[in-house]
């Protein structure tokens, strides 16, 4: 029995260095831009993107800038902030000042996605149950456009029901129709004013290379320039695009966000001045 059990590990031991040589690699779930399998084994390279290059006029330095490692991050274009059946305007917020973006921007988003820009949808999307909300978040939330407490916060149902507040796949998280979300655009959700907090953005932008974010949507001096400084802090290049941001916030608070942006966190630009950057010559933007 002792002989046995010898000679049968000894038999184990010679088998499984070969099972290991031979083994093939038979994953084909690698990414086109990433680990390659070849005849000799596995290559971590990944090959060098050849640059977009287009130059922007900006404050306080015109800026030129990588297409291919460059996003643009549309904030808060949602149903619930921009329809005036949405939770903004049962609040009796102003639906000129959120719905401003809307032009410029629908002229913006198929120039850059025709350029090779990469689109990212950053939109409020809480959970249904308000769990991980703290209390300031979710008292906040009930403030009506004249500063008392309308009732209706987070994830709750207005008079007008539309569904929850704000809450992903219900009517309110949605993008207004009048900006079609593109099949190979990317979508965030977010539950902080910055996009950077608590959720995944960081991880999925460095995936993609991205290095430059150009910022657009509302409310400039809320979600708009939270996200953009957490981008600065975490190392983007930042870029607002003044003309396709909005707020209801007095003109005063505008000025001080976009003083700030040029001072300290980035640079500012104009949606207008990107599509002409970016419309093929002989071609009026």
């Amino acid at each position: 029995m002792k002989g046995t059990a010898v000679s049968s590990r000894t038999k184990t031991k010679q088998k499984m260095p070969a099972k290991v040589r031979s083994a093939p690699i038979k994953s084909a779930s690698v990414a086109a831009e990433g680990w390659k399998i070849k005849a000799e084994g596995l290559s971590l390279l990944r090959p060098a993107r050849k640059p977009r290059p287009v130059w922007l006029q900006a404050r306080p330095q015109k800026l030129e800038i990588d297409l291919r490692r460059s996003a643009l991050v549309v904030i808060d274009m949602q149903n619930d902030f921009c329809h005036p059946q949405g939770w903004f305007g049962q609040k009796g917020v102003s639906m000129r000042a959120t719905r401003k973006p809307i032009p410029m921007l629908q002229k913006l988003l198929p120039l850059w996605r025709a350029a090779g820009g990469r689109v990212v949808w950053l939109n409020w999307g809480v959970r249904a149950d308000r769990l991980n909300l703290p209390e300031a978040v979710l008292f906040k939330a009930k403030v009506d456009a004249q500063g008392g407490l309308s009732g209706v916060g987070y994830a709750e149902s207005s008079p007008l029901d539309r569904g929850p507040s704000l809450v992903p796949g219900h009517w309110g998280a949605q993008v207004v129709d009048d900006l079609p979300v593109a099949a190979e655009d990317i979508t965030v959700f977010k539950h902080r004013l910055s996009g950077f907090h608590d959720n995944e953005l960081d991880s999925l932008l460095r995936q993609q290379g991205i290095s430059t974010l150009l910022f657009s949507g509302i409310n400039t001096d809320r979600c708009v320039f939270s996200s953009l400084q957490d981008a600065g802090f975490l190392g983007y290049d930042c870029v607002l695009l003044e003309d396709a941001c909005s707020t209801p916030s007095p003109a005063y608070v505008s000025r001080a966000i976009l003083f700030l942006v040029e001072k300290l966190h980035g640079f500012v630009a104009s949606a207008q001045a990107l599509t002409v950057s970016l419309t093929p010559k002989g071609a009026r933007p």
